[in-house]
C-alpha cells in the first residue's frame, strides 16, 4: 500500500510538471506587436524580448525573426514573449522607455529589468542562455525538478 502511495504521488508530481511545459511550448501569443502594451504589463509574469527596427523590411529584423520563429518552443518554455516595433512613428510606450536606434534587440527579465542589449540579431541559443543564467530563472529550474527519491509516506493501517 505505501508502495502504491509513493507511486502515484512521485506519477501525479511528475504529470504536473510535464503539463506545465506542454502548456509553455503551446502558448499561441508568444509573438505579440509592442504597440498597446508597456513593459509592466509582463511583471513577474513573462520575460519580454523586444525587437525593434524602423521598418519592417530592415534585414536585421528579418533576420532576427527568422531565428525566433524557427525555436519558438524553447522560448515558451522560459515565460518569453516577443514584442516587435517595427514603427518608430507611432511612439509605443516600449520604445518610449527603452530608446532604441534603429535595430535593436532588448532582454527584460520577469523582475522588468533589462538584462540585454544588441544591435545587431542574436539566435535563440544565445537568448536563451542568456536567460538560463539569470537567478530568477534558475529557481524556476530548480522548483521544476521532481526528486529522484521521495520519502516514504507513513499511512496507518
Amino acid at each position: 500500500m505505501k508502495k502504491l502511495l509513493i507511486l502515484l504521488l512521485a506519477g501525479s508530481l511528475a504529470s504536473t510538471a510535464m503539463a506545465q511545459d506542454s502548456a509553455a511550448a503551446e502558448d499561441p501569443e508568444v509573438i505579440r506587436e509592442a504597440y498597446g502594451l508597456a513593459i509592466e504589463d509582463f511583471h513577474w509574469v513573462k520575460r519580454p524580448v523586444v525587437v525593434f527596427a524602423d521598418s519592417p523590411a530592415d534585414p536585421r529584423f528579418r533576420e532576427q525573426m527568422e531565428y525566433i520563429e524557427a525555436r519558438l518552443p524553447e522560448l515558451a518554455e522560459r515565460d518569453v514573449v516577443v514584442l516587435t516595433d517595427t514603427d518608430p512613428s507611432k511612439n509605443s510606450a516600449v520604445r518610449q522607455k527603452l530608446r532604441p536606434r534603429e535595430f535593436a534587440l532588448v532582454l527584460i527579465g520577469k523582475d522588468g529589468s533589462v538584462y540585454l542589449r544588441k544591435p545587431f540579431p542574436w539566435s535563440v541559443r544565445e537568448i536563451t542562455r542568456s536567460i538560463d543564467k539569470m537567478p530568477l530563472r534558475q529557481q524556476e529550474i530548480r522548483d521544476r525538478r521532481v526528486p529522484v527519491e521521495t520519502s516514504p509516506i507513513e499511512v496507518e493501517p
